[in-house]
């Protein structure tokens, strides 16, 4: 299996509207295309609010040529879209991981 894990770090002034476009929007955009067979977004616990709040966003896979398609195909336009609505107000990191 692999782990598609989106680190970020959102500004506090626009933390609650960010996690609902994520939920109801980004979220959902992702898992549409078809490549995931699971999500989870977990909210970091060892970050001070005043610097952000910090989330892992996972999705899950079970093939690296998924992996593949979906960087190719899909993610220039769905990380376009969340940098064109919260520019300046976020730093995200993207890890890829597999199950040893």
């Amino acid at each position: 299996m692999i782990l598609y894990n989106v680190t970020v770090n959102i500004a506090p002034e626009v933390h609650m509207e960010w996690l609902e476009w994520m939920k109801h929007k980004h979220i959902p955009d992702v898992l549409s295309t078809g490549l995931f067979i699971e999500n989870r977004i977990f909210r970091v616990l060892t970050t001070e609010e005043d610097e952000g709040f910090t989330y892992s966003v996972q999705y899950f896979l079970d093939s690296m040529e998924k992996y593949e398609t979906y960087r190719e195909v899909f993610a220039p336009a769905l990380q376009a879209e969340h940098t064109e609505k919260y520019r300046d107000q976020f730093v995200a990191f993207r890890t890829l991981l597999e199950t040893a």
